[in-house]
């Protein structure tokens, strides 16, 4: 009798788009699906790690199938782990979670060829993992690795699949998507960081991590490749950088009629001191100058970000400058999030994190009465 599986997702669409290639993987191997995970001999957990509360709800899960077979007197399933929680390090999280019998790092699956996906109409494609920006705050190029793009023909390869089984909706997916297949130089900022020579007030532009762009930039080139079959009508992508949201792509968004108007754009905060601290590599002026041309471009634009509050050392006026930024913008939807320390990234190791709760909890509940509900207008569908 085959095995059954059963894969638990948290997080973003990157990690969706891991286990829909996770599953191709499990059945090509002769395992079933299982209905649920009280039912099945192998566990797969593909974790998010970006907050301190998506690791506690992982964390909670796992006490939850102990207890759970403990109590019911049967044996548990193996468990494997997976996801950005690796970062902690296989051997931390043996100590942390002596319940998981096996770690999978994200790589081995992020560019998988085949994948299984209940949703028949719209589908995920990835076309780059990981990530070189090196921003204080976050963990994904610790967990995910550097910015790897995938070829040209790889991805072709599978929209034209996928355009032959009659999915009409694609949405691309990488950590930062208009970075793809430019060529990268220089040195990091965490590497410049560790070796000494970089103090804090120094921390270069994320965008000097890669050359002058000759011509069109790859990322169009690939939009317009794809817009070529005919079945695909719709192509949206997220998440896009401020640093890298070149001319030729809006012009490219505003004339091509295959892809979506709805443009994910965090920006994380709105002052410029908050957003040096954090290595975002833009200014707030750089970032309303690419809303402006935006909106110039494309008049029906519908815009999103991320936002987070409470960075360290934010202070009253800083936050300020954030809500007059997102009354300035009126994004149609934003998602707001209250900073926790990733162990291992910069801002845990350089800075202390010195905002109340209270006050992150406080400034989370303006931002997101201002930005998700005093707007009447309606929602843009989010995948």
């Amino acid at each position: 009798m085959p095995k059954r599986f059963f894969i638990q997702t948290y997080g973003c669409q990157a990690n969706k788009s891991d286990a829909e290639r996770l599953t191709a993987m499990y059945l090509d191997n002769g395992y079933v699906p299982a209905e649920s995970w009280q039912e099945c001999e192998e566990l797969i957990l593909i974790t998010c790690s970006v907050r301190k509360r998506a690791e506690d709800r992982v964390r909670a899960f796992l006490h939850k199938i102990q207890s759970y077979f403990q109590e019911e007197e049967c044996i548990a399933p193996k468990v494997v782990f997976s996801g950005c929680m690796l970062h902690h390090g296989v051997e931390r999280l043996h100590k942390m979670l002596p319940m998981v019998d096996e770690f999978m790092p994200t790589n081995k699956m992020a560019f998988a060829k085949r994948a299984v996906r209940k949703d028949k109409n719209h589908a995920f494609v990835p076309i780059s993992t990981g990530c070189n920006s090196f921003c204080t705050f976050c963990i994904v190029p610790y967990a995910r690795g550097r910015e790897a793009s995938r070829s040209f023909e790889d991805i072709i390869e599978e929209v034209s699949g996928l355009a032959k089984e009659g999915y009409t909706e694609i949405t691309l997916i990488g950590q930062n998507v208009n970075s793809w297949g430019l060529e990268r130089v220089g040195i990091s900022a965490r590497k410049m960081m560790l070796a000494g020579s970089l103090k804090r007030e120094d921390l270069p532009t994320n965008q000097s991590q890669y050359l002058n762009v000759k011509g069109t930039p790859p990322f169009v080139k690939l939009l317009q490749a794809i817009s070529k079959f005919e079945p695909i009508k719709i192509i949206r992508f997220i998440s896009s950088n401020p640093w890298d949201f070149h001319d030729e792509l809006i012009e490219e968004i505003a004339r091509n009629p295959k892809i979506d108007h709805f443009i994910h754009l965090p920006v994380q905060s709105g002052s410029n001191s908050v957003l040096h601290r954090m290595n975002r590599g833009y200014t707030r002026e750089d970032y309303l100058l690419v809303v402006k041309k935006l909106r110039e471009k494309i008049p029906d634009l519908v815009l999103g970000t991320d936002l987070i509050v409470g960075f360290p050392g934010e202070t009253d006026e800083e936050f300020a400058d954030t809500v007059a930024l997102a009354k300035e913008v009126g994004w149609h939807v934003g998602f707001v999030n209250i900073y926790s320390p990733r162990p291992g990234t910069m801002s845990e190791k350089i800075y202390q994190d010195d905002v109340p709760y209270v006050t992150k909890k406080a400034r989370w509940d303006e931002l997101d009465q201002i930005i998700n509900k005093d707007h009447l207008q309606e929602r843009p569908k989010v995948v």
